[in-house]
């Protein structure tokens, strides 16, 4: 077979992902989100443990800088696994998760908030290579196949927040003493498998003949993605969506745990889990096979209707203090969620080409991480001036982003460079 050709030389012919890599990737996404979730239902018990401002802001910090560093480093990891390949990069990312993770179960014996501080960092730098990920699927599948690659990442998004509550569960198993150390180290034990995994099952995914190889690291790389037709709006889309989430996620503890339903430190945990678990089944048993008929532009629509009239409900349940409107509530954010995030990827991806999915889907995470940063920082102060504030602002935010997306998708149809969406008459 003839390799087929780009302006910038040969391509090599596209080599579908063994199951035994993508389990990996998999991985890669749900430790991520095990060191993000394990920490949200620890913030009460650190907001009494450190004797943290009335304010909020050094709990919004806390949780802000894990998505900081994200924010700083998405891209440039991107960047770097197009010049050298995504493999050494997700290795690496792997194998730091396992230094900083120690640090974190570390830093909770020690009582210190510096190095707690230190940890999370550490871990965001780390965990940052989701963009790599996202990219090693893009290099695998097109199609209906990168779509529903994309939502396997979004299913590992929901394992990781499932496991991560629990984790924080096993810190403080009664919800009184100051946390324990195993969270940390557990997640560091998941880390070094997924990194002796790697090791064995992950091959390189960057073609030695892309126009990937042969381009040089530059930083001005990620200046020129926004100039690519139709990559700002989708942007500006996924930082709306991120943002309203962050929020939500970052306030439901101290929702649940003393400011109104006074759940138990258990109920907390299995209310967190509970979350976690239903965005992983949606996006797996849901989503992706939805993708099989219906365009990411309609499943991105439904999803933020969903976000709209879930994050009202929570308003609602919230003001008329009804625990089964909250959990009624909670459901339609997730379904949302779990609908419109793994679309906006897919969507960017299309509109990458070929030999800049690195870096682009790199600045898509670090919007993404920018949107968790505003939103853990912004969302608590807020919450502590009004409880109803963060979700009414969120239903205002995912209006405009619904309204973007709908005049959007037309012109992304028009711009998509050499690719076609199958579904695109749904």
């Amino acid at each position: 077979m003839i390799p087929a050709e780009n302006e910038q030389g040969p391509v090599a012919p596209e080599r579908p992902a063994s199951r035994g890599s993508l389990l990996v990737i998999f991985l890669v996404v749900m430790i991520d989100l095990l060191g993000f979730g394990l920490v949200l239902p620890l913030l009460p018990v650190y907001a009494v443990e450190f004797t943290m401002d009335e304010s909020g802001w050094q709990l919004g910090l806390l949780m802000a800088s894990f998505s900081a560093m994200q924010f700083v480093f998405s891209p440039i990891w991107g960047m770097v696994s197009d010049r050298i390949g995504r493999r050494p990069v997700l290795l690496f990312g792997l194998l730091g998760s396992v230094a900083f993770y120690t640090l974190f179960g570390l830093a909770t014996t020690w009582g210190s908030l510096f190095w707690i501080f230190v940890s999370r960092i550490g871990a965001g730098i780390c965990g940052a290579t989701i963009s790599t990920a996202q990219a090693y699927i893009a290099d695998s599948t097109t199609g209906q196949g990168r779509s529903r690659g994309m939502a396997l990442i979004g299913m590992a998004f929901g394992v990781g927040f499932t496991f991560g509550p629990v984790l924080g569960y096993f810190a403080v198993p009664d919800g009184r003493e100051p946390p324990g150390p195993w969270p940390g180290y557990l997640a560091a034990i998941l880390s070094g498998i997924a990194f002796v995994m790697a090791v064995f099952l992950l091959p390189e995914s960057l073609r030695p003949g892309s126009a990937a190889a042969s381009e040089r690291f530059r930083l001005a790389g990620i200046r020129e993605t926004f100039q690519i037709p139709g990559v700002p709006a989708i942007l500006l889309l996924i930082f709306v969506v991120v943002f309203s989430f962050a929020g939500f996620e970052t306030t439901l503890s101290l929702l649940l745990k003393g400011e109104l339903f006074d759940f138990t430190w258990r109920e907390l945990c299995l209310t967190l889990a509970l979350i976690g678990f239903a965005l992983a089944l949606i996006q797996g048993g849901v989503v992706r096979p939805l993708y099989k008929r219906l365009s990411e532009g309609t499943m991105a629509t439904w999803g933020s209707v969903m976000q709209v009239l879930g994050f009202a409900l929570v308003a609602w349940a919230v003001h008329a203090q009804s625990l089964p409107g909250f959990f009624a509530s909670l459901l339609l954010v997730v379904a949302g969620f779990s609908f419109i995030q793994p679309s906006v990827h897919s969507l960017l991806s299309r509109q990458a080409p070929e030999h800049r999915q690195g870096v682009v889907l790199g600045t898509g995470q670090s919007v993404n991480a920018l949107a968790r940063i505003f939103g853990a920082a912004l969302a608590i102060p807020l919450f502590k001036w009004n409880l109803l504030a963060p979700y009414l602002i969120a239903a205002v935010l995912l209006i405009v982003a619904g309204l973007l997306l709908r005049r959007t998708l037309p012109r992304l149809a028009q711009n998509t460079p050499g690719q076609t969406d199958s579904s695109a008459g749904h």
